[in-house]
């Protein structure tokens, strides 16, 4: 089995978008093709019209500089009609088309309540899968294996499987960051920083790049989700809303709270960072975002971005532009991606290339 196809999961109801990134991803490295996404399925599959372009294409993408999905697998075709006494069998065969030795196994099905009756059907296929890999001369749990082994089931009946490089792919289930709501924290929003937090850097990145001490502007910050995040992290915040702050966070000691317009406030010195969560069009966060960076006034800025209901990846597109163009067309690293936590919206990322912007591991260097 050849997995010439591209699995992109992703939150239900984004498929078109999905569809266009992908498209538009593969165009750029000069590989036609389309791509089937039925609404609200939770996932769509690009196809090349040549499958050896489609294979390559697979092993060539950067998933981490994609948006919208949560989890790219290099896919064969759908294995449908799959009898009901032995699914694990056919599924095995399959596997063994594409490699003797996986570092792990993951069983997978749409983020959608679809999906959530499947995940009760697969359970206890799980370990006649194993058995049924072993028997093939499948290894599972290789240590030094690249690739993991992904079964995407659609129907009870139903299912891709495919690979994903390690390194390349979302290293958690489905592409699913499942975060605790801290007791402590003012708000739900917290979850989207933390999310971002994991996205963006890494363990060593984090540790330096939020460090004890170092500074942070959260605009448009009430109740103080997102300033809670920094605060556990024992950095200085300057909170700026017109509404109030978490009281715990302001008896920290290290939250100072200025009531001001988040579009009009300048430090009177630069930080470390500027966080944004304000409910504003895209357009004018990212010139927002845009202006700090090019001013000097933060070293580096996350925020995110409230997506329209129509044209969504135009949106994205758009904003990438208008940074791209307030910061001279180069010397900055952005990323963009919709999170576990994010809904109608998207998280970034933007640092001017700098010792810490490389520290922190972002491919997307302009």
């Amino acid at each position: 089995m050849s997995a010439s196809r591209l699995l992109l999961e992703c939150r239900a109801g984004f498929e078109k978008e999905c569809a266009q990134e992908i498209t538009a991803v593969a165009a750029a490295m000069g590989v036609e093709g389309y791509v089937k996404a039925r609404p609200e399925s939770g996932f769509a599959v690009f196809h090349a019209h040549q499958e050896e372009m489609g294979a390559e294409l697979g092993k060539q993408v950067e998933f981490r500089r994609l948006v919208f999905p949560r989890q790219m697998v290099r896919v064969g075709e759908l294995l449908s009609a799959l009898p009901e006494a032995d699914r694990a069998r056919p599924i095995a065969q399959a596997a063994r088309a594409l490699g003797k030795r996986f570092r792990e196994l993951a069983i997978e099905m749409p983020d959608t309540n679809d999906g959530k009756a499947l995940a009760s059907l697969t359970r206890p296929l799980a370990p006649h899968l194993d058995e049924a890999l072993r028997q093939s001369g499948i290894a599972i749990g290789d240590a030094q294996a690249e690739d993991r082994l992904h079964v995407f089931f659609v129907g009870g009946r139903a299912c891709y499987v495919g690979l994903a490089a390690v390194a390349n792919s979302s290293p958690w289930p489905m592409g699913i960051v499942r975060l605790r709501m801290p007791a402590a924290a003012p708000s739900r929003s917290t979850l989207k920083l933390a999310e971002a937090l994991l996205e963006f850097f890494d363990d060593k990145a984090r540790a330096k790049l939020f460090a004890p001490g170092m500074t942070a502007v959260d605009l448009g910050a009430s109740p103080g989700g997102w300033t809670w995040q920094l605060v556990q992290r024992h950095m200085r915040v300057i909170a700026v809303d017109n509404g109030d702050i978490d009281a715990a966070l302001l008896e920290s000691g290290l939250v100072k709270h200025r009531r001001d317009d988040g579009f009009h406030f300048q430090p009177a010195e630069p930080v470390d960072w500027m966080v944004c969560d304000m409910v504003e069009s895209p357009s004018r966060i990212a010139r927002l975002a845009a202006r700090w960076v090019a001013e000097g006034w933060c070293g580096g800025t996350i925020f995110n971005l409230k997506l329209p209901m129509k044209k969504r990846w135009e949106e994205v597109e758009r904003c990438r532009a208008l940074i791209d163009e307030a910061l001279g067309g180069g010397g900055y690293f952005l990323r963009m991606k919709q999170l576990s936590h994010d809904r109608q919206e998207v998280t970034a990322y933007l640092a001017r290339r700098t010792a810490a912007a490389r520290l922190a591991g972002s491919r997307e260097d302009r």
